[in-house]
């Protein structure tokens, strides 16, 4: 049975990187130049997925400055919304009271 190799995290984002960069090659072949096993180079790019849905913290990495900045761009505006939203409800509230006297 072959001893299973621990691969530093770094060279982990790296590889995981460079397959989501590289359009014109397959998974195969780049993980055939890193010298890894082609499951284990997909298990490295799910484990990295999931970590970017549960947002860890590691996912923020994948994001670029671009979509950070929408996000907390988006995020401002949500508020604002919901506040907007809220002010709506209670002057409908209050004219609906007015309107029954």
């Amino acid at each position: 049975m072959a001893k299973r190799k621990n691969y530093p995290e770094e060279f982990k984002r790296d590889a995981v990187a460079l397959a989501r960069t590289s359009k014109d090659r397959s998974l195969t072949d780049i993980a055939r130049s890193l010298g890894i096993h082609l499951e284990t180079l997909r298990n490295w790019i799910r484990e990295d997925r999931s970590r970017g849905e549960t947002g860890d913290g590691e996912g923020d990495a994948v994001m670029t400055s671009a979509e950070k900045e929408e996000l907390k761009r988006l995020r401002r505006e949500n508020t604002r919304l919901k506040e907007d939203n809220e002010i709506l409800r209670k002057a409908a509230a209050y004219f609906a009271r007015e309107a029954t006297w």
